[in-house]
């Protein structure tokens, strides 16, 4: 892994990047001290390295009894589910949803309270053999728990009361909450969501293990590409800490006035990997009237819309590339006897060659409108990369809470519209 931030520090006064770099050494030790906020729940810090071996056994073996049926709901919102896709859908063929797979179709439920939405799933599973995995430690959030009663509601039709309780697997607390309660009931093959780990933090636990697993990729490759940042975070000083650079440029920008970062990609399989990033940023670090607001742009895609705006619009945003060096994949640009694109200089040449030069291209000309770019380059997007794509942002994102002194690792902001939601709801009956 690679991070560029384009020699910015030197567009910096040299006391103000000394007193981050103080800062630094204070926060990285602070975090694996438990002594700063919300401690309690930096059970991710060391998870990758501590994962029982037991554990992961359990979960392949689970995601194995889901191999006869085609399609797998996992029910959740927020962190429940959004890891488990950026990995899924990072890692998938482009067009897997019309190819016949050797694994489940992945489907997702519970992050939305759309009728339609959960009308044209029902149809979509009604008479079929399907399971699901759902995820919530209390088992009430709204979301989730009308997906799992509807869903719950129809597996029960189509295959019999019995059968659909090794259908069902839930993942909650360890002792309490509706969920909990439900599936000793009924007999559930559950895992627990660590006390010590949060929703958005929790990728790399059974919440986003086991659906990767159903959908036919190697946990033990992402965990170990973890375990390498793991060791690369908690080894390293500040200097040679790339997530620990890269919270330190990001907050020297958001310090002059850049309040907004974009997370781009070249890659639309990168998409859900930045809905990931934009929840773990934006709920740990927007509270107290602080924090960088967090959005994505897939690029090149997003420059024939939002390009205009970048290039010339408020210029209160930076970009951080999320670049792959090298494709999974190879196609090469045919010669055209008319060449009536006059695209024939680019025959012979990969289509990625053309991407790396937009992406250069792009890079120069929002830098010269005064957009700061910042580069994070994987060799390759595979499993093992992603996982330590996980553990960088995951300690990044930290790092860089603690430089705004928030706590990284609550919500209370998200508690606001339930307690309006709930309130509504039960008084509009």
């Amino acid at each position: 892994m690679k991070f560029n931030n384009y020699n910015l520090y030197n567009k910096f006064n040299s006391n103000e990047l000394q007193k981050l770099n103080t800062k630094a050494k204070q926060i990285k030790s602070d975090l694996y001290a438990k002594n700063g906020k919300g401690s309690e729940y930096t059970g991710w810090v060391n998870l990758p390295s501590t994962i029982n071996s037991n554990l992961i056994t359990d979960i392949n073996k689970t995601a194995q009894s889901f191999s006869n049926v085609k399609f797998v709901v996992v029910i959740g919102i927020g962190g429940s589910y959004l890891g488990a896709k950026a990995v899924i859908e990072g890692l998938k063929n482009n067009f897997s949803n019309f190819i016949d797979n050797k694994t489940p179709h992945i489907l997702y439920a519970g992050f939305n309270i759309s009728e339609d939405y959960v009308y044209e799933l029902k149809q979509l599973l009604t008479g079929k053999d399907f399971g699901i995995i759902v995820i919530s430690k209390s088992g009430t959030t709204l979301e989730p728990a009308l997906a799992f009663r509807v869903l719950k509601d129809l597996l029960e039709k189509n295959v019999g009361t019995e059968k659909s309780k090794n259908r069902i697997v839930a993942i909650t607390d360890k002792s309490k909450g509706a969920l909990k309660k439900l599936a000793t009931q009924n007999g559930y093959k559950t895992f627990i969501i660590p006390d010590d780990v949060g929703g958005r933090y929790s990728v790399l636990t059974p919440v986003g293990l086991l659906p990767i697993a159903i959908a036919g990729f190697s946990i033990q490759k992402i965990i170990n590409g973890a375990v390498i940042a793991e060791n690369d975070a908690k080894n390293s000083d500040i200097n040679s800490d790339l997530a620990m650079q890269y919270a330190i440029t990001r907050n020297l920008l958001y310090a002059s006035g850049k309040k907004v970062e974009m997370l781009v990609n070249y890659n639309p399989k990168l998409h859900f990997f930045g809905e990931w990033w934009k929840q773990l940023f934006g709920e740990s670090e927007g509270k107290d009237g602080k924090g960088i607001f967090p959005t994505i742009g897939n690029f090149t895609t997003d420059l024939h819309s939002m390009g205009q705006y970048i290039q010339e619009g408020e210029r209160h945003l930076f970009e951080t590339v999320l670049s792959i060096e090298k494709p999974n994949n190879e196609i090469v640009i045919p010669l055209s006897e008319a060449n009536l694109d006059s695209l024939n200089y680019l025959a012979g040449k990969n289509v990625e060659f053309a991407n790396k030069q937009a992406q250069e291209g792009t890079r120069i000309a929002h830098e010269n409108g005064n957009i700061p770019n910042l580069t994070i380059e994987i060799p390759v997007l595979d499993e093992f990369n992603i996982g330590k794509l996980i553990y960088f942002f995951e300690i990044a994102c930290a790092y860089s809470a603690y430089f705004i002194d928030v706590n990284p690792f609550n919500q209370p902001g998200v508690e606001a519209y339930k307690l309006k939601m709930f309130e509504l709801l039960k008084n509009n009956l």
